[in-house]
């Protein structure tokens, strides 16, 4: 690939470049393909995960979205490499809820939360690359849906009509794997996808928007300090790949040497020592160590408060 056709990683790009009101048509696209809806993005919100964050891990847009049926609701994309990742994305589902409503307000105000997550890790055991949950009550006896119905005032043929439609206020989850997509393109989104996982758009894409994600995610595009920023970035997380492919070699390597010598034993929890001391050094949480090594969260505390 030409360095003229080389895209920004959108993993990087959506915490500093997309923010930008004048890029939000790169996310519209996105999410029009996504959801299937005419997607118009009115704000960024000024929640705690759109603050500026020096851990690069922390990668979190709360947006204020319009849909072809003029509803508002906010979309929450998250993009992140954390453990516990779903306990994480229901915590930030219900910030993103409470926060939607002010002090004093009827609940009738709730925003319907949608959250989409940009994985570049895999999450779990499944054989497809995008995957949607969303909460919906069933009889425990027939198994049919209960349905909840709300007046919408809708315009046709030029007047104002009321329409009944079902109201679903809970939050929606999609989930992107980036890492099972095959790059195979099957319908519009695909091209999105294709883009987050090979920072290229094919010539051929048509899909909405996407055209301008093309000119504004060159790297050509880039200042001498945001090109330094992102090389930074690249090489945060070049370190946490060798550092989890390490404590992978280090737990095969480990189970060969079960009944050997002491003395091999001892020099793989060395080395074990070794990688949890790179995991603290590059900013990985407790949790995320205690996964990759199996050491105890009391033994890495110990390291890290000896470092």
């Amino acid at each position: 690939m030409n360095l003229e056709d080389k895209l920004i990683r959108f993993d990087w790009a959506i915490k500093y470049i997309l923010r930008d009101k004048a890029n939000f048509d790169v996310l519209e696209g996105f999410l029009s393909a996504l959801l299937n809806e005419d997607i118009t993005i009115l704000n960024l919100l000024d929640s705690e995960g759109n603050q500026e964050e020096a851990n690069q891990k922390f990668n979190r847009v709360d947006l204020l979205a319009l849909d072809s049926r003029k509803r508002k609701f906010i979309i929450e994309i998250q993009n992140n490499r954390e453990s516990d990742y779903l306990e994480r994305l229901l915590f930030g589902t219900s910030k993103a809820v409470t926060e939607s409503v002010e002090l004093g307000k009827s609940y009738s105000n709730i925003a319907k939360i949608i959250s989409v997550s940009i994985l570049y890790f895999n999450l779990g055991i499944g054989d497809d690359y995008v995957y949607y949950g969303n909460t919906e009550l069933r009889g425990v006896h027939t198994g049919q849906p209960l349905l909840v119905k709300e007046q919408v005032q809708v315009v046709e043929d030029f007047e104002i009509k009321t329409r009944l439609h079902n109201k679903n206020i809970f939050p929606e989850y999609y989930l992107i794997h980036t890492e099972r997509f095959q790059d195979i393109i099957k319908a519009p989104v695909d091209e999105w996808i294709y883009l987050f996982k090979n920072s290229e758009i094919k010539k051929e894409f048509k899909s909405k928007n996407i055209d301008k994600a093309r000119e504004k995610l060159r790297l050509l595009n880039m200042d001498s300090e945001q090109r330094k920023s992102y090389e930074r970035y690249l090489e945060h997380l070049a370190i946490e790949s060798d550092v989890i492919g390490t404590a992978r070699v280090e737990g095969k390597a480990e189970g060969k040497a079960e009944g050997k010598a002491e003395g091999k034993a001892e020099g793989k929890a060395e080395e074990k020592g070794e990688v949890i001391r790179n995991g603290i050094k590059i900013g990985l949480s407790d949790d995320t160590i205690h996964e990759l090594t199996g050491v105890t969260l009391e033994e890495i505390r110990k390291m890290r408060t000896g470092m």
